[in-house]
């Protein structure tokens, strides 16, 4: 397949067969499940997974991303994960991760590594949009921790600490870094998180709101 053929006459023949033989699968006792299309643009998204829905009776989907677009052989779980969040959101059931090496050659343990992570964003991305509670209280836990500064737990919270870590500590090694109210983006000065905090700190002692202060 190809961007240039996503939804075309040939796709959606074969999701209608697939329909069809759920069904027959179902009236003898067989769980199914539905392959989907591995490129397609966004604005086309939608359309298959609505048709799949409808198609093949909400029988479970899954899609290899799709791609988005087939310009960028070396990023395609980037460019399938674009599709991979899309279609999640839409319905999706579940997302078969795409390595770097998609469309180039066989896949090494750090190809996959990366591809699962990638899929692993791709789904987050698609619970939030779902409203999935435990998304979103994820999400509010980072967002409370890097806004105190509590970086170990920023660290423990995402999806890759390791990597995060390794990031942090390439411009700030020392350890007082973890506790640090800044970091090297914006540095001591200039973090607006700290600037915050610190017109937070000066309005309740000199017994200002924040509107006050937003005022003046």
């Amino acid at each position: 397949g190809s961007i240039a053929d996503a939804n075309d006459y040939a796709q959606l023949a074969e999701l209608e067969i697939q329909g069809e033989l759920t069904t027959r699968a179902w009236a003898k006792g067989c769980q199914v499940m539905n392959e989907g299309p591995g490129h397609v643009p966004m604005q086309l998204i939608e359309e298959n997974m609505q048709k799949q829905i409808d198609w093949c009776h909400e029988a479970p989907f899954y899609t290899l991303g799709p791609l988005t677009t087939d310009i960028a052989p070396g990023y395609d779980h980037i460019t399938s994960g674009i599709g991979a969040a899309n279609i999640g959101w839409y319905g999706c059931a579940m997302l078969c991760y795409v390595t770097p090496k998609e469309h180039l050659g066989l896949p090494n343990r750090d190809d996959v590594r990366e591809g699962v992570i990638t899929y692993k964003i791709a789904a987050h991305a698609a619970d939030l949009a779902k409203g999935h509670p435990a998304a979103q209280e994820r999400d509010n836990a980072i967002s409370k921790a890097r806004f105190e500064f509590r970086w170990r737990d920023q660290f423990a919270l995402g999806l890759d600490p390791a990597r995060a870590i390794d990031f942090h500590d390439e411009t700030l090694p020392a350890e007082g870094a973890k506790t640090a109210h800044f970091c090297s983006m914006c540095g001591p000065t200039f973090c607006s998180m700290k600037i915050t905090a610190d017109v937070r700190k000066y309005a309740e002692e000199n017994g200002y709101t924040e509107k006050d202060l937003v005022e003046a």
